[in-house]
């Protein structure tokens, strides 16, 4: 039922938080879709309070709630493909994780947002533990940052070796079909290097290195760049190099607005022209 066609546009589904800066979470996901002429569907699974200096308030929803979105979304208009980001709390992923396979939800994208990009652990260890065990292995990709991947590995990342190290250990302990690790974390010229491995191919894909602080909602873009690539049919390798490259383009044009880091610039080819983006 949720991978029927009903119209010309291919549908991708974002289950993820709200971002009321708009630089992450839903709203980016969102953005990211349109660019790519996909139809973009939600489940909010909490509601944030932040800007581009930080967060200030986090609200989950119920788990019923962020059910009942799921369904009403797949068992009408129905998805090509989805991504997770921002699960929050145990019940959260457990329901979610229900639901992608009752569902039948194809070409899941899992970003697992457990740590932030400078190292602050964002969920607690249950959370951590029903994200590895229940949501993971039914993922067709998982894209973890420097610090997730750490945690997922058990091992220290300072190195594009160690990167390779860890999406081996997290292919193994975490049954995971295909591992991305994320170099936007690291240091030197492993900054904006990641690290693919499905279990017998090994890819070092890398992209220009973009020099801009205003960073915000990289990983959440990433993630759905994926998922949109996928919806349109797209095999995964395609969908992630495609999905860097994307990246790579907003962040050459991200914006520079409010008084921390400002977010990618999603909708970067209406405003190439304006001098008001970085």
């Amino acid at each position: 039922m949720n991978t029927e066609i009903t119209s010309n546009v291919p549908v991708a589904l974002t289950i993820a938080g709200s971002d009321s800066g708009g630089g992450a979470g839903i709203q980016a996901d969102l953005r990211t879709f349109a660019f790519h002429c996909v139809h973009g569907t939600s489940a909010i699974t909490c509601v944030t309070a932040q800007n581009t200096l930080g967060v200030m308030r986090v609200d989950a929803m119920p788990s019923e709630a962020v059910v009942a979105q799921i369904q009403a979304v797949c068992k009408d208009i129905g998805v090509q493909a989805a991504k997770t980001g921002m699960l929050l709390n145990n019940e959260i992923i457990a329901a979610v994780a229900k639901q992608v396979e009752s569902l039948q939800i194809k070409n899941l994208v899992v970003d697992p947002v457990m740590v932030s990009r400078t190292g602050a652990q964002l969920i607690d260890d249950d959370a951590i533990k029903s994200l590895r065990n229940a949501l993971i292995p039914i993922a067709a990709i998982i894209t973890p940052n420097r610090y997730e991947a750490q945690i997922l590995s058990g091992i220290e990342i300072n190195s594009l070796d160690e990167m390779r190290a860890a999406a081996h250990m997290i292919h193994r302990n975490c049954k995971a079909k295909v591992v991305l690790v994320k170099g936007g974390g690291m240091p030197g010229n492993g900054r904006g290097v990641d690290i693919w491995f499905d279990g017998q191919k090994l890819e070092t894909l890398t992209t220009k290195q973009v020099d801009t602080k205003n960073t915000h909602g990289t990983g959440c873009t990433l993630s759905a760049a994926i998922a949109a690539n996928l919806a349109r049919g797209d095999d995964l390798l395609t969908a992630v190099r495609q999905a860097k490259e994307y990246v790579t383009n907003a962040l050459s044009h991200a914006l520079n607005i409010g008084k921390g880091q400002g977010p990618v610039g999603h909708f970067y080819p209406l405003w190439r022209s304006h001098d008001f983006v970085n």
